[in-house]
């Protein structure tokens, strides 16, 4: 038989152990410490108890050795990711474990729009205050416009390799499959004359019409004068802020196609992939001539006669405009 004070003592084991269990439970479940919104980065290769170490000391939670204990026996066994991860204010224990196991992280871009020529490719990056290091303007044509993830504290240099990369293995795989007959010969060239094609039309319409243009002029041995080879020697590549002087249009230098024959001697802007997909299968077209029309497109033309025309009627636009 139990006696009277044994049930006492059972009585009260029980409740310091349902206390026990609640504090344990409250201690992973309950609010954390943090007062207000963070980010918390998990280092590549992190231990669970060096992950626990480093939120306790930004302050995310009271006791790393108590959120590793807790964390084997309610985690689940899931592992902890890498990455950037966003902390709520007052984020339990539970709660801090479950973000940094799932794919949550915070995506940090940057973006680099199509024919964004190199110079502002370097000006982008050093503005970007979460990466770090140093980086060199990048050659003309090797980064691929696309917007790009990275981490914050992520060297610029590693972020700049993966553009250039992801720009030769876009030039690699559509180069493969070009068209027959093509105005260029080796993936470089491609690479230059989808860099004028680029500057020239913001149209997606008419790019690879624009490309067919540029193909017949190469092919037939015509100066291409395109306005923007005209420019890049000047501004390498950012906008010239005023008339091209005619002085500028007569220069003689490896890129102005109104006094040089053929291909700049490289790239003049880092074209898009449709770019350089108009130039590798561009459209059938006789043209050979083109100015804007008023719509943000161009006018085609297969003679000089017709070109002419064309031309007066953009300057009729531009002198009701008000710009001539």
């Amino acid at each position: 038989m139990i006696s009277q004070r044994g049930c006492w003592l059972a009585a009260l084991a029980g409740t310091a152990l349902l206390i026990a269990v609640g504090a344990f439970l409250g201690g992973w479940f309950g609010s954390g410490p943090l007062e207000k919104e963070r980010a918390f980065i998990v280092p590549s290769g992190s231990s669970l108890n060096a992950v626990a170490a480093k939120l306790e000391k930004e302050g995310a939670i009271d006791s790393a050795r108590s959120f590793s204990l807790r964390a084997r026996i309610f985690g689940g066994g899931a592992p902890i990711k890498a990455g950037e991860f966003r902390l709520p204010a007052g984020a339990s224990p539970s709660r801090i474990l479950s973000i940094i196991q799932s794919d949550d992280v915070i995506r940090r871009l940057v973006t680099i729009p199509e024919g964004m020529p190199s110079i502002m490719v370097h000006e982008r990056l050093m503005a970007q205050p979460f990466l770090t290091g140093d980086v060199t303007v990048p050659q003309e044509g090797s980064v691929l416009p696309d917007s790009y993830d990275f981490e914050r504290g992520e060297p610029r240099q590693a972020v700049l390799r993966r553009m250039q990369a992801a720009m030769r293995k876009t030039l690699n795989e559509l180069w493969a499959k070009r068209g027959a007959d093509i105005a260029v010969s080796t993936p470089e060239e491609a690479l230059v004359l989808a860099s004028i094609v680029e500057k020239e039309t913001g149209k997606p319409s008419e790019r690879r019409k624009v490309a067919g243009l540029y193909s017949n002029r190469v092919k037939r041995g015509m100066l291409l004068q395109a306005d923007p080879t005209i420019i890049y020697p000047i501004t390498k590549g950012k906008p010239l802020g005023r008339r091209i002087r005619q002085s500028e249009i007569q220069a003689v230098n490896g890129y102005n196609t109104y006094t040089k024959v053929g291909l700049p001697i490289g790239p003049i802007t880092n074209p898009g992939k449709a770019s350089i997909a108009a130039v590798l299968n561009p459209a059938k077209t006789s043209a050979v001539y083109m100015v804007a029309d008023g719509t943000g497109g161009h006018a085609f033309a297969e003679t000089l006669e017709q070109h002419n025309r064309n031309v007066e009627k953009w300057f009729s636009i531009r002198r009701e405009r008000g710009e001539m």
